[in-house]
């Protein structure tokens, strides 16, 4: 696989893409590219997967994307309030893969829409998914007894291997063709087999549900007009109960040692360290989502729970709740 073409999205819509939640890629414009490209998440100057543009369709009038959230995962208070309008143009997704690393690439200057990868980001990618395909006559293939051959080959004229690299673990598929038809064998009626209900789209109340653990507060704050404005959130109050090797510098080049991993509410963990001059998480395009995801607003308070090491849990607590926060 070679794959040449990056695309920047921001999150949570690239984690809905990675989770298996989200096959369509809101844009303002079409496209001309068919085929595999880059997942490059916003803010890491990394391709967090891979995936395959198959179709762009036409613009979506409001009630059309509402209509089709389970495609997009934009809410519909998005939608009316005409904050998306503007990126109402599906990019039409299929065959999403996950990497096992992030790859990192070189941002060239000038990258508008489509990123073009460099030599290494593109060897690095495909070292993920190379695959060689070998086919072996069994005749030839080993100096065996005629009689071992056949128990292990059958009257087979040719066997295909398929192998296939996914990280570090070897996948192997054997096919045999002995030139005749295939001929698909009736099913048998299984009256035992129990009858299992269709699956039910994933939801994001679900995904948050299945989150839930129990941690330990580190500390809260409350949100401001400039918090909803700018999408950060000030930890400045708690700031040092986070562990210093996860604190960076003011920029992406003096980024720390170790990333947290912050569990939203959303579709995916959002993985970043800490701006240790704005005491902000460095990684912010999640925390817009956040606040619209909870319907935030002013007097709102921001919950920070530790989970595990290095992985928090941020929520909402409305403001006057004493309740938990959502």
């Amino acid at each position: 696989m070679r794959v040449t073409k990056g695309l920047i999205i921001a999150d949570p819509w690239i984690g809905y893409i990675l989770g298996g939640t989200k096959d369509w890629e809101m844009r303002a414009s079409g496209a001309s590219h068919r085929g595999w490209f880059g997942l490059i998440r916003k803010g890491t100057g990394a391709v967090y997967g891979v995936a395959r543009l198959i179709e762009v369709g036409a613009p979506l009038a409001p009630a059309e994307m509402i209509a089709t959230f389970e495609h997009h995962r934009i809410p519909e208070h998005m939608i009316r309030s005409g904050e998306v309008a503007k990126w109402n143009t599906p990019w039409k997704l299929a065959d999403v893969r996950r990497l096992e690393r992030p790859v990192l690439y070189r941002h060239k200057s000038g990258a508008v829409t489509w990123v073009e990868l460099d030599d290494a980001a593109i060897n690095g990618i495909a070292s993920q998914f190379e695959a060689k395909v070998t086919t072996i006559n069994p005749a030839t293939a080993m100096p065996m007894a005629d009689a071992s051959r056949r128990d292990r080959f059958g009257d087979a004229d040719t066997v295909k291997v398929d192998v296939s690299q996914r990280g570090r673990k070897l996948h192997i598929d054997v096919e045999w063709d002995d030139g005749k038809p295939d001929v698909a064998a009736p099913a048998k009626p299984s009256p035992s087999a129990p009858v299992m209900p269709a699956a039910q789209p994933l939801t994001l109340r679900d995904v948050a549900a299945s989150r839930v653990a129990t941690g330990r507060v580190i500390g809260e704050v409350e949100i401001t007009d400039g918090n909803l404005t700018n999408s950060h959130i000030y930890l400045r109050s708690f700031f040092d109960r986070f562990p210093a090797d996860a604190i960076g510098g003011s920029n992406k080049a003096t980024r720390a040692k170790r990333d947290l991993t912050i569990d939203w509410g959303g579709g995916e963990p959002v993985q970043t360290d800490l701006d240790g001059q704005k005491k902000f998480f460095r990684a912010r395009g999640w925390i817009g989502a956040f606040y619209q995801l909870h319907r935030a607003r002013t007097g709102d308070r921001v919950v920070v729970e530790e989970v595990a090491p290095y992985r928090y849990r941020v929520s909402l607590r409305r403001y006057g709740s004493q309740g938990r926060a959502s």
